[in-house]
């Protein structure tokens, strides 16, 4: 089997291929893990192995923190984009499906693109308003939407509050990032991200001895697949490949989320998910496509190995 060669931009799909994979199939990890572990349970457990994982590099110089001087602002917004973004995330997976969860999230590009414009007092054209009020509509149908029906349900507008952290992180990560090393600002985002989790754990040891071991291993498959390799193959993606072109794998993520949240939960789609969710996608292609030059977010945890756009999240 040829590989492809690492400096061929072909190598950058392959890598984005993987990374839509692995982040795709965080949600329905997320959701199998909440079976057994609370929602802040599975985020601690999930750093908690990423966060061992950076530790080895780190002690050893291969990769070096954020000076001390940026601590305070790197503190501030791993709390509001990564402790918030997933305890909000995790508690709206009890109510909604991995499917709709990851429909909801994938609109994180279009609100980041909004709050960045607002920022700095940009113009925002007639298509993309139109393209956000779309997304919109559709996210919340898939928020509201449980069974068949369209119920009013508090703890799944959670996930509209993970999209907003999601979008604020994105925004205002990028000064830092210009003044840090990214792989460094990665390595102290999922620190700061276990630690903030901490006292989520207590009841933990408990709970292993006792979890069947799927449970356990979908944890370590979190904490390693997604939330490690999945963001060092985007980071490899965007460094070879046009930033536009490897961002466009992203609007295939909910449709995969569903896919694997099918096999591996047994999840069947709602009309409702469904309809909200190509509402969602298509108002997010409309506001993309023209108007606005929009970022790409990160779900998750972590970020690219230069200051551009990471994914939407996991």
């Amino acid at each position: 089997m040829n590989l492809p060669d690492p400096k061929h931009p072909s190598s950058a799909y392959w890598a984005a291929g993987l990374t839509l994979l692995l982040w795709s199939s965080s949600y329905a990890a997320i959701r199998f893990g909440l079976q057994v572990f609370t929602p802040g349970e599975v985020a601690f457990l999930r750093f908690a192995i990423a966060a061992l994982f950076f530790a080895v590099p780190v002690a050893l110089g291969l990769i070096k923190l954020p000076p001390r001087s940026e601590w305070p602002g790197v503190i501030v917004l791993v709390l509001i984009g990564n402790t918030v973004y997933h305890l909000c995330l995790g508690y709206a997976m009890t109510r909604i499906s991995a499917g709709a969860a990851a429909v909801v999230i994938s609109t994180v590009p279009s609100v980041s693109a909004v709050l960045a414009v607002l920022r700095l007092k940009e113009h925002i054209s007639a298509r993309a308003v139109t393209g956000l009020a779309v997304a919109f509509a559709g996210t919340l149908l898939v928020t509201l939407g449980r069974g068949h029906s369209v119920q009013f349900e508090p703890m799944a507008l959670l996930v509209l509050v993970s999209v907003l952290c999601s979008s604020i992180f994105f925004v205002f990560q990028k000064p830092v990032l210009a003044r840090v090393d990214a792989l460094g600002f990665n390595a102290a985002m999922t620190f700061v991200t276990a630690l903030s989790f901490l006292p989520f754990s207590f009841e933990l040891p408990h709970k292993l001895a006792a979890v069947p071991p799927a449970e356990i291993g979908a944890m370590l498959y979190l904490g390693l697949l997604p939330t490690v390799v999945g963001y060092l193959s985007w980071s490899w993606a965007l460094a070879r490949a046009p930033a536009s072109r490897v961002t466009s794998f992203l609007y295939l993520q909910p449709v995969l989320a569903c896919v694997i949240a099918f096999f591996w939960l047994g999840e069947i789609p709602t009309w409702l998910t469904v309809m909200g969710g190509v509402l969602a996608i298509v108002g997010v292609v409309l506001a993309t496509a023209r108007g606005l030059k929009l970022p790409s977010r990160r779900r998750s945890q972590a970020v690219p190995a230069a200051p551009v756009a990471p994914e939407t999240c996991n």
